[in-house]
């Protein structure tokens, strides 16, 4: 059968780029089904303020008028000049079984960001680290955790067919917060002494306050991640969306932050989210409408796991003991709601430090997911840094001898 790639034009390619994934892995219990509300509105193009300072592109494959598979190609040139790269970025790849159909998505997108003289095409990114990327290549047999997604393990060769290569792969590892005396005893001495030595008291997020508490978080996300593979900062109105995207889901118990006392200054932060896929794993068609609201209003509740999407401390702060303090405050969390355990990360492969320092707590890797890239033009230099070093994403200061060791996520 003839296969076609074309680009989304109307609210009928819209809805069909949609479409794909609940068709393809509606039999899939692992598969989470995103709210299709949420996904039109991240994919639009007036809604979304990523497209501030970002374009894009949609594509569709077709074979004989069916959609077989779906890409995005994207440009943000916040993350070129941040990064002070010339990537072109793909996402929101999905695909049956057909590596013709996978090549020539691929290639599409490949000539789309060459067009805009990008050296390389990375991802996927649906649109940025930010959001919801990689792609799973182990850990199939787990549904995935909240902002993190779930592909069939054919994903992977269709990628490697249509000649992308690994650039990165980032790790999630499991986390349980209710056995203190797993901890070593220095975390607890360490946060004992934050605010009478260091002048730094933490806090929960106030949630009649929210935009502004998720404003102090970004604030400490920017400037702690900025050395992380393919990580953009986040611009004041991408933090405005972000708070009222996190606003149903957010449990004050599991959002903190840390401010000095004398200055208000917000010197650390930690954003760990109860795990709502367990709710939206009811709701299979990823419509809200007729019972998708009392289908998560009944079961909102009823989560009994977490993410720990990030947790963070200012470089100049990073000796004072804020991120043991942050760490303690989970345990006490863990204590007065359902939630003991979950998952934490991403966490770049190349982190060693971290990574080491999740061993050490007892924790094992559950998920890997996999950025890729394909080279554009003759002398560029692949991305990928096997055992580089990223500083800033998540400090735990005491190792497990006891040691100060700077960890990143």
């Amino acid at each position: 059968m003839a296969l076609r790639i074309r680009t989304v034009g109307g609210r009928g390619d819209l809805r069909a780029f949609i479409d794909l994934p609940y068709r393809l892995h509606r039999d899939e219990p692992h598969w989470i089904p995103p709210l299709r509300l949420l996904v039109r509105q991240q994919l639009d193009r007036r809604r979304n303020p990523f497209f501030q300072h970002a374009e894009a592109e949609y594509f569709l494959a077709e074979r004989d008028g069916r959609v077989v598979g779906r890409i995005s190609a994207h440009v943000d040139r916040n993350l070129q000049e941040f990064q002070g790269n010339r990537w072109g970025l793909f996402g929101w790849f999905e695909c049956e079984d057909d590596q013709e159909a996978a090549g020539a998505l691929v290639d599409a997108a490949s000539a789309w960001v060459l067009q805009r003289d990008c050296d390389r095409l990375v991802g996927p990114m649906s649109f940025t680290t930010n959001d919801e990327c990689g792609l799973l290549v182990a850990g199939f047999d787990r549904p995935p955790i909240i902002l993190t997604g779930w592909h069939p393990p054919y994903y992977g060769r269709l990628l490697a067919g249509a000649g992308l290569g690994k650039a990165m792969d980032a790790l999630m590892w499991d986390l349980h917060v209710s056995e203190r005396s797993r901890v070593h005893p220095a975390i607890w001495e360490l946060a004992g002494k934050v605010e009478s030595e260091h002048g730094i008291r933490c806090r929960h997020f106030r949630r009649k306050d929210l935009e502004a508490e998720v404003g102090r978080f970004l604030e400490v996300y920017n400037a702690a991640w900025e050395r992380n593979w393919g990580f953009v900062p986040l611009s004041e109105a991408e933090v405005r969306a972000y708070a009222k995207e996190l606003r149903p889901v957010l449990d004050e118990h599991w959002a903190m932050l840390a401010e000095k006392v004398d200055t208000g200054e917000t010197v650390g932060a930690a954003l760990t989210l109860p795990d709502v896929n367990q709710v939206l794993a009811r709701v299979r068609d990823g419509r809200l409408l007729p019972l998708g609201w009392l289908t998560l209003l009944r079961h909102r509740r009823a989560t009994n796991r977490v993410r720990v999407f990030a947790l963070g401390v200012k470089r100049e702060y990073q000796h004072t003991g804020v991120a043991a303090r942050l760490y303690e405050m989970h345990y006490d969390s863990a204590e007065a709601t359902p939630q003991k355990g979950g998952e934490t990360g991403w966490i770049l492969e190349s982190n060693t430090a971290m990574n080491k320092a999740m061993s050490g707590m007892g924790g094992t890797v559950v998920r890997r997911y996999r950025f890729f890239e394909r080279l554009l033009v003759d002398g560029a230099e692949s991305s990928a840094t096997p055992g580089g070093e990223f500083s800033g994403d998540w400090t735990h200061e005491v190792a497990g001898d006891g040691s100060v060791a700077r960890v990143d996520a």
